[in-house]
């Protein structure tokens, strides 16, 4: 069954969130299939199958994102650097993965409504060409930038969070800019909001425990 790694904190939209991924998960977990298994997607392609596992870990235990940059498909450079104070979204795909196919208008949909909270999707394309990837990129008119990644050199930066074979992976940055949650294996819109809010909520309630104490009033 699948795992959900994460101490329980406080009531509240935090644990609603993940309460909402977790039933997304239970109803799948039935048909997961488990990682070091392999699957042929066509041509010479071979990719990992990922268990469906979901990790949210604790503040206190997260540690700080690799450096992450790069030229985007279209050509672009992107750069984590430039994203501090907002939560990242990175989701491995490749052209060639059919659960990528699958999951493709989750992350649109979701990319979508989020980006105006602070948060902001980067792909990182792996074992792929350019020109399929935009191919995908288009099919699902995709608007958020991806990472040229052909050799995985960026995917191995996140080694212990990610696992560099396994695709679709989906990791979440918090706006501290560490690594925070991870997804192995294909999204649900479900499992990935209650994430997105649980990081949000988070930041809200650290601006509030931060704020001074209001001067007292001048006679």
């Amino acid at each position: 069954m699948t795992a959900l790694k994460e101490r329980p904190r406080r009531a509240g939209a935090w644990q609603l969130g993940i309460l909402i991924g977790v039933s997304a998960m239970l109803l799948a977990a039935c048909g997961r299939s488990s990682i070091g298994s392999s699957d042929n997607l066509g041509g010479d392609q071979n990719y990992v199958s990922s268990d469906g596992s979901v990790t949210l870990r604790d503040p206190a235990s997260r540690q700080m994102a690799p450096s992450i940059s790069g030229t985007t498909l279209k050509g672009d450079t992107w750069s984590i650097d430039d994203k501090r104070g907002r939560i990242i979204v990175f989701n491995v795909w490749a052209s060639w993965c059919a659960p990528c196919r699958a999951e493709a208008p989750i992350l649109k949909k979701v990319s979508e409504q989020y980006s105006a909270s602070g948060v902001d999707f980067v792909g990182l394309n792996i074992r792929d060409s350019n020109v399929t990837a935009i191919a995908f990129e288009d099919t699902f008119n995709i608007n958020y930038p991806s990472l040229v990644d052909t050799s995985s050199e960026l995917v191995l930066r996140f080694a212990g969070d990610l696992n560099p074979s396994a695709i679709p992976s989906t990791l979440l940055v918090d706006q501290e800019g560490r690594v925070a949650a991870s997804i192995l294996g294909p999204v649900t819109k479900s499992m990935l909001t209650g994430l997105i809010e649980a990081l949000i909520e988070e930041e809200a309630s650290s601006r509030t425990y931060r704020s001074p104490s209001a001067p007292p009033e001048s006679n």
